[in-house]
């Protein structure tokens, strides 16, 4: 389980990666987050490689699945304080950028699997030996 804090419109937002993530945004929204954690960096990736602005913006979908991405993490980290509906949590924020808060997720939850990984890789040593 790790964490991290971005400053998100002067707000500071704490996110939460941990193996409840998936399960949750799964109950939540009825999507798979590994597939949709994808398919919106792909669309990031995509849009920093293209000049014409038309071309580049990124799809309506595609947003509505990080800021949901987003919440879940948050909400994760700090049940307390984000607010229940993912409406509510948003309207605290005049900007929520995608540039902005997509890298931080991506490098919290690699280093969430990265974890994961090297535990497992630990626990087959101790059982192989």
């Amino acid at each position: 389980m790790l964490r991290k804090t971005v400053t998100i419109d002067g707000k500071e937002v704490e996110f939460k990666a941990s193996a409840a993530v998936p399960r949750i945004y799964r109950m939540k929204f009825r999507r798979d987050l590994f597939m949709d954690l994808q398919k919106v960096a792909k669309s990031v990736d995509k849009k920093g490689k293209k000049k014409d602005k038309e071309e580049s913006e990124i799809p309506i979908e595609d947003l509505e699945m990080f800021e949901n991405i987003a919440y879940v993490m948050a909400q994760h980290a700090d049940p307390n304080n984000v607010p229940m509906e993912i409406m509510e949590w948003l309207e605290q924020f005049q900007t929520f950028s995608i540039y902005q808060i997509l890298p931080a997720i991506l490098e919290l939850w690699n280093l969430n699997e990265e974890t994961k990984s090297q535990a497992k890789k630990n626990l087959d040593q101790v059982a192989g030996s």
